[in-house]
């Protein structure tokens, strides 16, 4: 049986959040014919047009009260987002077709249009890195995470920035046919990897602020090159010719994390790439990337990353 994806867009709305989560589901449904409707909607009359200019032609979305068939409904994001989110008409459609379809999806800050609508309150929910403060800001009853690319929730799947909606797809496929058709579109698209929602938005270096210091951005640097060295507290305030306490204080003001934090961030990272691109054993790369034990590394990654070592490289080892 076919399953409906309804995308949802409006005026200014993003062009990838929409093409790119559009040709997983339809090169799904190339390899495995029947698999996948896809329809393109909007309130708007017309043609809408992306914030790029690009126009397309979305059908006329079902009139509220009327029944929308479709499995499931993905509400795109882009310029045009405040604008949507605050007008009634688009925030009581999404309520109505959020209680009848089997799941919802918002791209990038579609996720601003959902929450307007209340089909995030009480749940956990993820939008573009700039934009997560003001959606906690704005809907308390939310609990934003600005980390993962994307977050499911119940029937509710929300994604970060403009090519994590391609991740979302790629796990809304797998969720429906499994991780042999997901995979054989992630190829068929040339991604790299397909990444799983647990995968930070940032790298450690780009997450991370630049400081204003000398010292501490000669640090960082060393840091990002010797994640196996001894990088305690102590240790590094010495580095940087600081007390500890100083240290301390001064590296979170000037890089937005405490050092603990930026070391584990640095050595998950370093970690990552090993368990992608080499064949060394889990004992060999938890020394290399500073953890000294399998077993740290292990409660490292399914803190920040949320899946084990050996489960990372099962997704992810290139080759």
């Amino acid at each position: 049986m076919s399953r409906v994806i309804v995308f949802l867009v409006f005026p200014d709305f993003q062009i990838l959040d929409l093409t790119g989560p559009l040709e997983v589901f339809s090169q799904a449904e190339r390899r495995r014919p029947g698999s996948y409707t896809l329809r393109t909607v909007a309130l708007e009359p017309g043609m809408p047009a992306a914030s790029c200019g690009l126009a397309v032609a979305a059908e006329a979305a079902p009139t509220p009260g009327s029944r929308l068939e479709a499995d499931t409904l993905v509400v795109i994001g882009g310029r045009g987002t405040p604008a949507a989110a605050g007008d009634p008409r688009h925030t009581q459609w999404v309520a109505q077709a959020a209680g009848r379809v089997r799941r919802i999806a918002s791209v990038c800050t579609g996720a601003f249009l959902l929450a307007a609508a209340g089909v995030l309150d009480g749940r956990r929910a993820t939008t573009h890195w700039q934009s997560c403060a003001e959606l906690a800001g704005r809907f308390p009853a939310v609990t934003v995470d600005p980390e993962p690319i994307f977050v499911h929730d119940g029937p509710v799947w929300t994604s970060a920035g403009v090519t994590a909606g391609i991740d979302l797809a790629l796990a809304l496929v797998e969720a429906d046919h499994g991780s042999v058709l997901a995979r054989a579109v992630a190829r068929q698209l040339v991604v790299f990897v397909q990444r799983p929602g647990g995968q930070r938005q940032f790298s450690a270096q780009l997450a991370a602020q630049r400081p204003t210091r000398e010292p501490l951005r000669t640090l960082q640097s060393f840091i990002a090159e010797h994640p196996d060295a001894d990088l305690s507290v102590p240790a590094l305030a010495r580095r940087a010719g600081m007390s500890e306490r100083h240290f301390t204080r001064v590296f979170r003001s000037e890089t937005g994390s405490s050092p603990a934090a930026h070391v584990e961030a640095v050595r998950v990272e370093t970690a990552r790439r090993l368990l992608e691109s080499t064949p060394d054993g889990l004992e060999r790369i938890a020394r290399a990337a500073g953890f000294g034990t399998i077993a740290t590394m292990h409660r490292a990654f399914r803190r920040t990353v949320r899946v084990t070592p050996g489960e990372y490289r099962s997704r992810f080892r290139s080759g």
